[in-house]
């Protein structure tokens, strides 16, 4: 394994508004290290500072896996509140990407496990190749467990029974398995997978930033409380320039141009 691969990155590029964070870790099948988990909240904070991105979207490099979890070799030695303090991290990081402020799409080629299924799990829209897998078969492998939030995080987008299979039977369900749920917005092909990726950042870049913003936040809001306030999200979508600008538009029977004001 060379030197890069031990320590690993999340490589980060702009190109037409869209954000891309790419994991890069190939030789180890993208596992993250404590270095990546960092830069990836890096490039989360480049985003937020950055009001041309509109769209960011996640992968993993080599074609191999998305995530294939945290590096094993970091929990040499781990005590019970070693443990409390790691899922208190990780927790922090998967809720960094809940809360950016574009729209998130995560896409998975092969294997999305443990740490990697969270960071697929907290993005709003997952595309899959064809035969990817997701799971967290530490029952079967580690022997460790994942946070309440995580857990909470799970059950909200796949369901409870699902979510206690794939724990207590380590089961690995395939894209194809989960589509049909609404888990995933599309299962491609190799060859279709580059465009499905570009077909929905396309979408997304064309619809309102202010909407898609609110909307996203209310959602986080109200995983976590059925009765969240949002008096101050619905005020900022009905006081944002876009919104005036949208009523002007629909009017006029033209398009809107949306600035994210």
């Amino acid at each position: 394994m060379s030197a890069r691969d031990e320590d690993g990155a999340v490589r980060y590029r702009v190109e037409g508004g869209v954000a891309h964070l790419t994991f890069d870790r190939p030789g180890a099948r993208n596992a993250m290290t404590f270095a990546m988990y960092d830069a990836l909240a890096e490039g989360l904070a480049r985003i937020e500072a950055d009001p041309s991105v509109r769209v960011a979207v996640l992968r993993g490099a080599g074609g191999k896996a998305f995530v294939a979890g945290t590096d094993i070799e970091q929990f040499t030695g781990f005590t019970g509140a070693d443990g409390v303090a790691y899922e208190a991290r990780i927790d922090a990081y998967v809720e960094g990407l809940e809360r950016v402020r574009v729209p998130t799409v995560a896409v998975v080629e092969g294997w999305a496990v443990g740490g990697g299924l969270a960071i697929a799990n907290a993005c709003d829209i997952r595309v899959a190749q064809s035969g990817a897998r997701f799971g967290v078969p530490i029952a079967r492998t580690l022997g460790n467990c994942l946070s309440p939030a995580n857990l909470r995080r799970l059950t909200a987008t796949l369901g409870q029974s699902l979510v206690t299979r794939m724990l207590l039977l380590a089961e690995m369900p395939t894209a194809e398995t989960l589509a049909p749920l609404g888990y995933l917005a599309a299962v491609a092909e190799p060859g279709a997978l580059e465009a499905e990726v570009a077909a929905i950042c396309e979408r997304l870049l064309g619809h309102a930033p202010v909407t898609m913003r609110v909307t996203r936040e209310m959602l986080r809001r109200l995983a976590r409380d059925g009765q969240a306030e949002a008096t101050d999200l619905i005020a900022e979508c009905y006081g944002s320039r876009d919104f005036a600008a949208g009523v002007e538009a629909f009017l006029a029977k033209r398009p809107a141009a949306w600035t994210g004001t």
